[in-house]
């Protein structure tokens, strides 16, 4: 629904983390001019969806992945008939994103390091599993 929306997309000069930092605040300020957008086409009426308590996965394995604000948001299911599936695994984006660091680090001070980590926007909660 992209093309519903007017905004700008944010593109650096020169990869440096201070040309990310300003990168990442430019995309929060896109980000609130869509959600914006969006509500104001919110039609009118009840916006609650009624759902069964009870969700049965179909039987077999599924793999698939959302958006998400951090990248790609990726599930994998298989499910035996049950109604729980048999096997969960979640891919976080925080977790591809973190293989990136060797590359950006290299010739840089331990100092940083830090500082490099919060232009890749991670969440440190997701990697460590």
């Amino acid at each position: 629904a992209y093309s519903d929306f007017d905004f700008d997309i944010p593109v650096g000069e020169y990869g440096d983390t201070y040309d990310r930092y300003l990168v990442r605040m430019e995309e929060m300020r896109q980000s609130t001019r869509i959600v914006s957008q969006a509500i104001g086409k919110i039609p009118e009426g009840p916006i609650k969806a009624k759902v069964g308590k009870i969700l049965k996965p179909v039987v077999g394995d599924v793999y698939h992945a959302i958006e998400a604000p951090k990248c790609e948001l990726g599930y994998y299911i298989v499910a035996d008939g049950s109604t729980q599936p048999y096997r969960v695994r979640v891919r976080p984006p925080s977790y591809i994103n973190l293989q990136a660091l060797r590359q950006m680090v290299k010739g840089h001070m331990v100092a940083d390091v830090v500082a490099i980590i919060g232009t890749l926007d991670i969440v440190l909660g997701e990697i460590d599993r």
